[in-house]
């Protein structure tokens, strides 16, 4: 996902936000899990400002949201130091360093003949301010909310792509990200929509 055109805007914490829906079906990438899938978590890596202690709860709540889009069951693994992406055997969520100017990449490795996915990470840009509150209506608003971006990104493990047209621009799978936005911590219609269209 990439930063939207910055703001400058001071740290405080805004509350009442709103939350959108959109029905416009945003596309498939061309993999899927399969029905039970593991991550594993580097605590370490996360910024202070949002703390190591945070992570399973937003990733906990990221999963919930696609779990229920599409019927994978997503199970906590053991946590790694792995903060970097590669292709060994865990499914890591961490913050890193990505290539340019991205918030978070999300690396898929899967057989292109059957679309099965056999490993997926998610790094977060770690040169980026980062903030979490957790709540779905309010946001620290000079900074990007951590929970907000990783949902778009776990958006990714379960198949979807990218959209950046203006009909998407509530979606969670909208390719730009925002700082003081949280409405990606819930699913539009269409980011579902598009979810059962893999699934079903």
């Amino acid at each position: 996902e990439k930063p939207a055109k910055p703001t400058p805007t001071p740290s405080v914490l805004q509350c009442s936000l709103e939350d959108p829906d959109s029905v416009a079906v945003v596309g498939a990438a061309g993999w899927r899990l399969d029905p039970n899938w593991i991550y594993n978590l580097n605590l370490g890596s996360v910024p202070a400002a949002v703390g190591g202690a945070s992570l399973p709860k937003m990733a906990s709540d990221g999963f919930g949201e696609w779990g229920a889009a599409t019927g994978v069951a997503f199970v906590r693994g053991v946590d790694t130091t792995v903060s970097r992406q590669a292709y060994d055997g865990q499914n890591v969520i961490a913050w890193g360093r990505t290539s340019g100017t991205a918030l978070g990449v999300t690396y898929v490795r899967y057989y292109p003949d059957t679309g099965q996915v056999v490993d997926v990470d998610t790094i977060m840009n770690k040169k980026y301010q980062w903030s979490w509150y957790d709540s779905n209506v309010c946001a620290w608003q000079g900074a990007y909310d951590a929970e907000d971006i990783l949902t778009h990104e776990l958006g990714h493990w379960v198949g979807l792509n990218d959209e950046y047209t203006a009909e998407y621009i509530e979606n969670t799978m909208y390719g730009y990200g925002a700082k003081g936005e949280v409405k990606k911590d819930t699913l539009t219609t269409g980011d579902v929509s598009g979810a059962a269209v893999i699934y079903q």
